[in-house]
This record gives structure tokens, C-alpha cells and sequence, in this order.
């Protein structure tokens, strides 16, 4: 296996850094946390800059490798996240170019990439997190629509979203993994009620979302009707395997920054914290290479990602939250300051273990589907 860039790749970085250069100095400020229309217009309008600049297409149309490349010089520059469009451009984007038919591929993917629509994901429930397979949201076939009640928690941007990726039960006679489908789901049907959830940072990116007779278009299903647990599963695969790469640079950016900070305030004079942020540093190094690794087999797999993502995502988790615990041991008593740099970091990162699927569901997809070993009972 080769991890080493091709000319051409490194010639499609050199041109990405010069771009980056020259247009995020023009761009306007950020918009208040809570300010959810100017945060939709300020991350869908990055978007259609990168769209009208030929980079809107790289995490569908490119290779993984020149994804990866992406990924890695917009958060080394501090580009823009993608924010709003965090679903649908990592998430409901990559699924439907998979497993889309020729008509969802092009109503769907060109107005994410061009940064007029935005997504939300509707998977958990109040009663299916971990177990997501014993979701009870149900669709009813009522002639070429499906009639949805239900609830969702934890929907992602959901607030802003015009579209949201939904799992739904169509047959619940059926085994549980087995009568599930994936539908795309517009935010303004009727029966549809939103109901943000403040987090413990303050911000409010997730909401409680019910559903009252939605009726959603047959039409709108991906995948085949009970065939959307295996659809899901790619969705998954594309969250835990590419979704956290801007994430790992960000870590190691913010380990850096954490050792100026314990030089400038006597921290660094204490050899265990410095042996704590050495081994963080091993830590995101490693993480970093496991990622091009898992880049390397998708490439060589058809683009989706496999249960490698599931490897990286349980260490990422922990190490996430391990890096943000020394933050708090570098800033001594600041580190109640939620003014202070890495505060709300430290408590947003309490849930990286529970979020795409928790540590132990992680896991139990190492032990089963790379050891071999057998399923607990």
C-alpha cells in the first residue's frame, strides 16, 4: 500500500493553498453561535464559493486521495467548516451518489454543492440510539407516498435543514435489521415540528423533531422498500471513515498550540504533561496515517469506506477528549473560563464517544467484522 502523493496530487495542493491564500482574507465575519440564518447563509455561501471556484465536486467526483488533500489544507488554513452542511455534503451527499438513482442524483447532489440546499440527519430516537435498529418512526405506504409519524432526537442542524436523511420501519414484521428504508424527507411537509435541544456548550445544533402523517413521495426512497438498514450502513461508513478527517488536522493544530501555551505559562517546567502531550502527539500522528490508510482501501474499493472507519472512530473519540483534558491541565484554573480558548472544545468533546455511534457499538464492529470474533449474545 502506497501513502505517498502523486505529482498530480501534489499539484492539485499547491493550487488549493494559492486559492485558499488569496480568497479567505475577503471573507465576511462569523456569525453569532445562536444566529442560525446567518450561520445557514455564511456556511452555504462558502460552499458556493467553493462551487464557483471547482471545488465544490471533490468529495463525490475526486478521488479519495485528493479528498484527502482537501480536507486537510482548508482546515490547515483555516478555511470555513462546512457547518449546515455538514449532512448533506458528508453524509446524505455521499450516500445518494452510491446508492441514488440517476433522477435522486441529479434533484439531490448539484443543490448541495452549490450550496442552496442544506440537510439534517433523522436517525436516533428517544428509545433507539446505540440500538439504532430498534428504531420505532413508522412509514405507511399510501399510494406513491409514505404517510411518516414517529419522533427523532438528536437531528443534526435541523434548524436549518430543508431536507433530512431518514430512517424509517415500512414492514414491523419483519426482522429488525430488515424492515427498515431510507428516505429523503423535506423539512417544510406538513406534520412536520422541530424543537431545538441546547447542548451543554450552549449552542443548539441538535434538535427533537416530530413527525405527525408526514407524507414523503415514494419516489424520495433510497434503496429498495426494507433495504435501508444496508443503505444506512453506508451512510455510517462515509461518517466514521472521512467525516473527522478536518478534525484530526484541527487536533494536532490545537496540540501545538497547547504547548506554547505551556511555555508562556510555566506548565511546560512539569515532565508528565509533557510526556502527556508527546504521547497525544504519537496518538494524532498514528490517527493521521490510519486515515490516509483508510483513504488508500475506499480508493480501492469503489470510494466508500469500510469498517476501518469504525478502528479509526473509537480511538479518534477518546483521543479527542484526552487532548481536550490536557488543555484543561494547561490552563489550571482558566479552564472554567468558558471565554477562554478549548473550554466549550472540552465539553463539546465529552460527546465524540457517544456521537456516530458509540465506543462500545464501535467496538463490537472491530471484535466482529475484522477479529472474527463471534456476536455477544
Amino acid at each position: 500500500m502506497n501513502l505517498t502523493y502523486t505529482p498530480e496530487e501534489e499539484d492539485f495542493r499547491a493550487r488549493l493553498r494559492e486559492w485558499l491564500g488569496k480568497v479567505l482574507p475577503t471573507l465576511p465575519a462569523k456569525p453569532s453561535p445562536d444566529d442560525w440564518p446567518g450561520r445557514r447563509a455564511y456556511d452555504l455561501g462558502w460552499q458556493r464559493t467553493l462551487y464557483d471556484a471547482g471545488y465544490a465536486d471533490v468529495h463525490w467526483d475526486a478521488s479519495p486521495t485528493v479528498r484527502l488533500i482537501f480536507l486537510e489544507e482548508t482546515e490547515k488554513a483555516g478555511a470555513p467548516y462546512v457547518g449546515a452542511n455538514f449532512v448533506g455534503l458528508l453524509h446524505a451527499g455521499p450516500t445518494i451518489a452510491a446508492e441514488g438513482t440517476p433522477a435522486q442524483r441529479e434533484r439531490w447532489l448539484p443543490p448541495i454543492l452549490r450550496g442552496e440546499e442544506a440537510w439534517c440527519q433523522g436517525f436516533s430516537e428517544p428509545d433507539a440510539g446505540s440500538d439504532l435498529a430498534s428504531l420505532r418512526t413508522r412509514a405507511r405506504r399510501d399510494g406513491d407516498h409514505y404517510l411518516v409519524s414517529g419522533s427523532k432526537i438528536w437531528t443534526s442542524h435541523a434548524e436549518a435543514a430543508d431536507w433530512c436523511e431518514l430512517l424509517v420501519r415500512t414492514d414491523p414484521r419483519a426482522p429488525r435489521h430488515g424492515g427498515i428504508t431510507w428516505l429523503a424527507m423535506p423539512m417544510d411537509a406538513p406534520g412536520v415540528t422541530v424543537r431545538p435541544l441546547r447542548t451543554l456548550a450552549g449552542s443548539a445544533e441538535f434538535a427533537e423533531v416530530f413527525l405527525d402523517d408526514v407524507p414523503v413521495p415514494v419516489a424520495n426512497r433510497v434503496g429498495e422498500e426494507n433495504d435501508g438498514w444496508r443503505v444506512t450502513m453506508v451512510t455510517l461508513s462515509f461518517e466514521r471513515g472521512t467525516a473527522f478527517v478536518g478534525e484530526v488536522v484541527a487536533c494536532r493544530r490545537v496540540l501545538g498550540e497547547l504547548a506554547r501555551e505551556a511555555r508562556s505559562n510555566g506548565r511546560w517546567d512539569d515532565p508528565a504533561l509533557r510526556r502527556r502531550l508527546g504521547r497525544l502527539n504519537a496518538d494524532f500522528l498514528a490517527l493521521w496515517r490510519l486515515t490516509q490508510w483508510n483513504v488508500s482501501e475506499a480508493q480501492a474499493t469503489g470510494g466508500v469506506p469500510g469498517v476501518g472507519g469504525s478502528v479509526f472512530k473509537l480511538r479518534y473519540s477518546h483521543a479527542r477528549q484526552e487532548l481536550y483534558d490536557a488543555a484543561a491541565d494547561v490552563l489550571g484554573p482558566d479552564a472554567l473560563d468558558l471565554g477562554r480558548p478549548w473550554t466549550l472544545d472540552r465539553l463539546s468533546s465529552l460527546s465524540y464517544t457517544i456521537a456516530a455511534g458509540t465506543s462500545q457499538i464501535q467496538r463490537n464492529i472491530v471484535a466482529e467484522r475484522i477479529l472474527g470474533l463471534p456476536k455477544g449474545r
